[in-house]
């Protein structure tokens, strides 16, 4: 699973884009608020946690750009205030227009999920997976079955209060789009090497669990960072260990990634700057 444990107070991570990123979430939200937003009624008071805990992380935290007044909450970063005891939105959503993290819910008996603000999703839509526990949400996820359900399962229900452990993914997308919710883009003009530098990018996500100590619900939380593969292929070694991990992928990883139509292309850009030995 790959899982590392960190100190609460690394929750959140936040970075140069949080300007851009925060703008577009504001845009999902107002706009497209039913495809990046989900709640069961059972999830309330999670919710509700959820953004108590979130506004205490920040005025904790990251105290230079976060200010409690009262009930108000002030986000000195884009200059909007909040009211913490009478949200203008769901307390979730709120949570999620603090941080670039999306956040979702595990019902704490059958890590069902409950509820999620996920504005970034890459290749999956958040109403095909609300109310489904994570075996039938990692479905199409190969050898998830044969090797990590159980192994998570025993994981999520052994995850105490107090304690946040992280992971990495990462995959690779045609294009910049951080809202990507579905499984399969439409054909277009062919990748190639010359073309994917630009085209392409490398998409990581720092994913954290952590158990919230009154309603017990776990808190799954996703940063999404990506970069151009021009951007990539500039820092010395990354093109030649991102070369790496890709021959590294079974077929039907690379498939489920979306990285097969383009696997070919991808590599040859890559070996230009770092020829395989």
């Amino acid at each position: 699973m790959g899982l590392i444990a960190r100190p609460p107070a690394e929750l959140t991570a936040f970075g140069a884009d949080y300007p851009a990123q925060m703008a577009e979430r504001r845009a999902l939200l107002g706009l497209r608020r039913a495809e990046v937003f989900g709640a069961l009624p059972s999830s309330e008071a999670a919710r509700r946690e959820t953004l108590l805990l979130v506004a205490g992380h920040l005025l904790a935290d990251r105290a230079p750009w976060f200010a409690l007044a009262g009930a108000m909450l002030e986000n000195r970063l884009t200059g909007e205030r909040w009211n913490l005891a009478a949200p203008e939105c769901d307390p979730l959503e709120l949570a999620g227009r603090l941080v670039q993290e999306d956040l979702c819910l595990l019902d704490p008996a059958t890590a069902t999920l409950t509820a999620a603000v996920l504005c970034f999703p890459s290749r999956w839509r958040l109403a095909d997976k609300l109310g489904r526990d994570l075996a039938a949400i990692h479905t199409p996820v190969p050898l998830y079955a044969e090797r990590l359900d159980r192994p998570v399962a025993r994981f999520i229900a052994a995850l105490a209060p107090g304690r946040l452990v992280e992971r990495f993914n990462w995959t690779i997308h045609d294009g910049s789009d951080l809202f990507q919710p579905e499984p399969h883009i439409a054909p277009g003009p062919a990748v190639t090497a010359g073309t994917a530098p630009a085209r392409l990018h490398l998409r990581v996500e720092r994913q954290t669990l952590s158990r919230l100590p009154e309603s017990g619900a776990v808190l799954f939380t996703i940063r999404t960072r990506q970069a151009a593969l021009a951007e990539v292929m500039a820092v010395p070694g990354a093109a030649a260990a991102l070369a790496e991990a890709v021959r590294g992928l079974p077929e039907t990883v690379a498939a489920y990634r979306g990285i097969a139509p383009f696997r070919a292309a991808l590599l040859a850009a890559l070996d230009r700057v770092a020829p395989p030995r």
